[in-house]
């Protein structure tokens, strides 16, 4: 067994960049990669006509949500491993007693969320939804709902395996996962390599073998890799530990509620938006798609955040909190700022990952998404630090607070201010933009100021 290393020390501040760079970026490009998942997905459905790719996009909406929701709630293992790391490194049994309450937590709300995704054709319905989409939907969603289990298991153990500094795993898993995914959808919808053609049904298996193939990889990764292996996370399974799960209930119970918020304003934005027009529901969606293809940087900016500052949170080092949390915070809200500079100065050029801009017939919904990239520019800071900010707190435990301050700006502010600029001004669809921007706003300042009030308010005193 590897000796406990030496008491954590507060590194500089070029040295903890650096640290931090090198968990931010693995961890940003499976982020990146597990997006390429859904746009493969979608490549494929839409193959097989509009219908088919509405209802898909409906039931995604539903089991989107839960996926993201629960994958935040076991996001706890971060903090909670990381800051026995720094206390008592290597901590082997309260590392492992916390992966094994995590994966308990993970199996008992996958099964709640199950029991929700099989009312998924009602919920369709009772939206006022078509029949026949409904039907679609909820036929794709019983087979998607089977996926859950693996996809939020292998969700803590990629908690697990970046907050050990094995955040490379999680790129190199989700990275061969597109390419089972990409492999089994083209087996299962149209029939080929031996599989029957099961049309939007077969892009729902695809999904649960390419999460089952993940979450293998996962196991196989843990159990060859030595400073992994010796944890033994999945020794003793069934041997409970209530205070270690009510501990990761609290904490990431916020986090799922937070993430259930900002997705949701989105969702309620393109409901806002389908009421303004067509073209303008078009663009919003390409607009809103690049501007997610951009955050999935500040988002691993702020779980590596949240690592180390777990991690110095745990040694009772505020000096290494200060600076964690801090170099996190610059490096992608800086981020953020170079992709906010891209959208203003060439946002044709970025739209043509979608479209062709200069296309005749395209004009009229290019001209929305430009006008709308604008408003995405001016808010693209204001959402990396929102995002690193919530992260470094996680860091220190503090997720309920958070959770409140994301619910107030992305809520009241946010949508009060896209309901009323969208729906009763001229500024229509921009106005709809700008209530986005001033949710996120709202959220980045206080959050900002929370993370550096943690001493006042006493969030620096570990009771580890």
């Amino acid at each position: 067994m590897m000796r406990p290393i030496a008491h954590p020390h507060p590194l500089g501040w070029k040295a903890e960049c650096i640290e931090t760079l090198r968990l931010a970026g693995p961890l940003a490009a499976a982020n990146l990669l597990q997006m390429l998942t859904y746009a493969v997905d979608v490549m494929f459905i839409a193959r097989l006509g509009p219908n088919e790719l509405a209802a898909s996009a409906l039931a995604i909406a539903v089991f989107g949500i839960l996926v993201a929701s629960l994958n935040a709630l076991v996001s706890a293992v971060s903090p909670l491993a990381a800051a026995e790391l720094g206390a008592r490194a290597p901590a082997l049994r309260p590392i492992r007693r916390v992966v094994r309450m995590a994966m308990w937590l993970a199996l008992g709300a996958s099964l709640v969320a199950m029991v929700l995704c099989t009312q998924a054709e009602a919920i369709m319905l009772a939206t006022g939804q078509d029949p026949v989409l409904s039907n679609l939907a909820g036929r794709y969603t019983d087979i998607l709902l089977f996926s859950l289990a693996p996809m939020i298991l292998a969700a803590v153990l990629r908690n697990f395996v970046s907050t050990l500094g094995r955040p490379v795993f999680a790129t190199a898993i989700t990275g061969m996962g597109v390419g089972v995914n990409a492999l089994a959808n083209y087996a299962f919808i149209f029939g080929n390599l031996g599989a029957p053609a099961m049309g939007l049904e077969g892009a729902a298996i695809a999904t649960l073998i390419s999460s089952l193939t993940i979450l293998a990889a996962y196991i196989i990764a843990i159990r060859l890799d030595p400073r992994l292996h010796r944890y033994h996370v999945f020794g003793f399974v069934w041997r409970p530990d209530w205070q270690r799960l009510a501990e990761l209930v609290r904490i990431g119970t916020p986090i799922g509620l937070t993430v259930m918020a900002e997705a949701g304003i989105f969702g309620a934005a393109a409901l806002l938006m389908g009421r303004v027009g067509t073209e303008e529901l078009a663009a919003h969606t390409l607009a809103i798609q690049l501007a997610a293809l951009a955050f999935m940087v500040p988002m691993g900016v702020g779980q590596a955040g949240t690592i180390r500052v777990g991690y110095f949170y745990g040694a009772r080092e505020n000096v290494g909190i200060h600076r964690a949390g801090w170099a996190a915070i610059v490096m992608g809200t800086g981020f953020m700022g170079l992709t906010a500079i891209a959208i203003l100065v060439v946002p044709e050029y970025i739209l043509w990952l979608y479209l062709n801009p200069w296309e005749p017939e395209n004009r009229a919904v290019v001209g929305h998404a430009v006008a709308f990239l604008v408003v995405c520019a001016a808010f693209q800071l204001f959402d990396g630090l929102q995002a690193v900010a919530a992260g470094a707190l996680r860091g220190l435990k503090d997720t309920r607070v958070p959770m409140w301050i994301a619910i107030f700006s992305y809520w009241v502010p946010g949508f009060g201010t896209a309901a009323w600029l969208g729906l009763y001004t001229p500024l229509a669809g921009t106005g709809i933009w700008i209530g986005l921007a001033a949710g996120l706003i709202c959220a980045a300042v206080l959050l900002l100021w929370r993370w550096h009030r943690r001493d006042a308010l006493g969030l620096t005193a570990s009771t580890i």
